[in-house]
């Protein structure tokens, strides 16, 4: 059996990890750019869709401080390393709504992202739903039509989420997931959209997966990696 199958694995995994994420968060030395236009969302409050690349999942609740923005909700897949990352993301804060915006799932799977569009759609009326739109199996950052989908059926903005941090751990999975270090640089680009009338989620989900790759090495290049 795997390892991260097992519950008690996935606990303290998650402990471990969440416990990681703060020291680094608070020793690490960060830039932000466009940190006006996040100040806007979070003075409006309401909801907003936050997506940024699966590889970021240990960086981004740096990007979202719980004591100015609005509530927020994770998207997580509802494979087991999934589950062990929404444990770690809760515990900072990010309770997770399981599911995936990946392009097509497979029929086992449809339930659950079915499920996911609905409890998302109820969190954007309230909140923050923080998304991977290449999660949670790839390829890397890649993007469909789920978070244009979302974000036209909802009506509300879509920030995105450039980050970054120099030196870091790669692991060696799908998409080569970042893992800040302890007193390392780190960035956050934001950018904000808007779901252009008369355009098509295939074309929308083109033009934000450029936007999102541009504000990621934007983030990389502040911390010079």
């Amino acid at each position: 059996m795997r390892p991260l199958r097992n519950p008690v694995v996935q606990a303290l995994a998650a402990r471990l990890l969440s416990g990681w994420m703060k020291l680094c968060f608070a020793t690490m030395r960060w830039r932000h750019e466009n940190l006006d236009q996040a100040e806007q969302v979070w003075r409006e409050g309401g909801g907003v869709i936050v997506a940024f690349w699966h590889s970021r999942i240990a960086l981004s609740p740096a990007a979202w401080p719980l004591d100015r923005a609005q509530p927020a909700r994770a998207l997580i897949s509802l494979s087991p390393d999934g589950q062990f990352i929404a444990r770690a993301v809760a515990r900072l804060g990010f309770p997770a709504i399981h599911g995936s915006t990946a392009k097509k799932e497979a029929p086992e799977r449809a339930k659950g992202g079915s499920r996911a569009l609905r409890e998302g759609l109820r969190q954007l009326r309230i909140g923050a739903l923080a998304v991977t739109p290449d999660g949670p199996r790839g390829p890397d950052r890649s993007m469909g039509e789920g978070v244009p989908l979302m974000a036209r059926m909802s009506g509300r903005p879509v920030l995105l989420l450039g980050l970054a941090s120099s030196p870091a751990i790669r692991l060696s999975s799908w998409d080569r997931a970042l893992i800040p270090l302890p007193f390392s640089k780190g960035a956050v680009v934001w950018e904000l959209h808007h779901y252009p009338e008369d355009t098509a989620t295939g074309e929308v989900a083109a033009q934000w997966k450029a936007a999102l790759d541009r504000v990621t090495e934007r983030a990389e290049a502040l911390v010079g990696s």
